[in-house]
């Protein structure tokens, strides 16, 4: 019977470990709507989060559009399809690539940098001292890092969503022999609103997942030193399989 055993035992620290997630959620969530809001805490995380990843954003973006074009106009050739290339490109990054690649780089960076910042503070008691000053740590570490990933995702997204573009007209207009004016038109006459704004939807959902994920993390950190490094590499990791998830269901719901 152990291996039963095992299995039980596994599922029911996985839906332990749901339940504290979602519970942990649910105090963030209502630790922003409730107010007050540390201001200078929510700017702070913005300019962390969002306008300090711009580089390592953009970068993949511009090499992610480029090598596209390159594989779907290669494989278009195969039935004499090459001319749907721009097409396929701006389509695949503004709902899929944007999003996912930008939550991405956000969760090897940002949500590792939250959980060692915020595991630390627990290790060092700080976190402690913020109760005994009457400050409530979920609404000055938790609620300005959540509330500033899910607004600052987008954005990103959709400066990736431009450059992962230019990028494939770089590729198709230099390499390729297209026409830049042929392929802008193409790419503005066959993209939807629709197109944009689901990847935006993702982008926020993915936001909230990379800062609830360091934040959790960090926050139930044991162990001194090695479990703050521990906690890094958890979030990394339950940070990226989330968001593989959650892009399956929401594509699963916006293509119905």
């Amino acid at each position: 019977m152990s291996p039963v055993q095992a299995v039980g035992r596994s599922t029911i620290a996985l839906m332990r470990t749901a339940g504290r997630v979602s519970i942990f959620a649910g105090r963030g969530v209502a630790a922003i709507v409730a107010p007050p809001l540390f201001f200078g805490q929510f700017l702070r995380q913005c300019l962390t989060i969002g306008y300090f990843s711009l580089p390592v954003v953009g970068l993949t973006a511009v090499f992610t559009g480029a090598a596209l074009a390159l594989n779907i106009y290669t494989g278009g050739g195969r039935f004499n399809a090459e001319s749907i290339m721009p097409q396929i490109v701006a389509l695949g990054i503004t709902r899929e690539l944007g999003p996912v690649l930008a939550a991405l780089m956000l969760a090897g960076r940002v949500s590792a940098a939250i959980a060692a910042e915020i595991g630390a503070m627990r290790a060092t008691e700080q976190i402690d001292a913020l109760r005994t000053l009457s400050t409530d740590p979920f609404k000055y570490l938790v609620a300005p890092r959540l509330l500033a990933a899910v607004l600052t995702l987008p954005l990103l997204t959709t400066v990736a969503d431009i450059i992962g573009i230019a990028g494939g007209w770089l590729v198709a207009t230099q390499t390729l022999d297209f026409s830049g004016t042929v392929y802008v038109t193409n790419t503005w006459d066959f993209l939807t609103q629709w197109d944009v704004v689901s990847g935006l939807i993702k982008a926020a959902v993915f936001g909230f997942i990379v800062a609830l994920m360091g934040c959790y993390h960090g926050y139930h950190a044991t162990g001194g030193a090695r479990g703050v490094g521990q906690a890094a590499t958890h979030a990394v990791v339950s940070a990226a399989i989330l968001i593989f998830a959650a892009d399956y269901l929401l594509t699963s719901v916006f293509t119905q």
